[in-house]
């Protein structure tokens, strides 16, 4: 290991507070930090040794920020709400039992913060590989899967506490 990747290393418990600060999730932070570990790897030959390693990485981690918010802002304009898709009528309807078991589903979806819930989304309703989800999201595989988990836990924990079976 050389002495970027050291400083590096060292500088970990710093950069996951800041992301703290920024995302206020911890689950958020966690992807900003590995986030601006991943850029700042990737980047590595932009920076100047014998500048300060620490605010060149909370540079990254600022821009990874902004780069996230922004994408949320885009989100709540670009995407339809989904009562908007409710008037449709489906003329072979499902059973009440079928609709009240995806309407707890649906509620149980709605609580998971917005990475787990579009990681479910992309892997077990969409039917993405890991890999496809993971680059459609531009996050390392290991970031889907931890998402991933995460969010089958807390899904599966609404599903029982609601009665419905998961």
């Amino acid at each position: 290991m050389d002495s970027f990747q050291t400083e590096m290393l060292t500088l970990l418990p710093r950069l996951r507070r800041m992301a703290r600060v920024l995302a206020w999730e911890p689950a958020d932070a966690d992807d900003l930090t590995q986030l601006t570990v991943e850029r700042a790897l990737l980047r590595r030959d932009q920076w100047r040794p014998g500048t300060r390693l620490d605010s060149w990485m909370f540079r990254i981690m600022r821009n990874a920020w902004i780069d996230e918010a922004r994408a949320r802002q885009r989100h709540g304009r670009v995407l339809a709400p989904p009562e908007a898709g409710a008037a449709a009528a489906d003329p072979s309807a499902p059973s009440l039992e079928a609709r009240l078991g995806a309407s707890a589903v649906e509620r149980a979806l709605d609580a998971l913060p917005e990475d787990q819930r579009v990681a479910v989304a992309l892997v077990l309703i969409e039917g993405l590989s890991y890999q496809e989800a993971a680059d459609s999201l531009e996050v390392p595989i290991g970031t889907l899967t931890s998402r991933l988990a995460r969010g089958r836990a807390t899904l599966q924990t609404a599903l029982i506490d609601q009665g419905a079976q998961p």
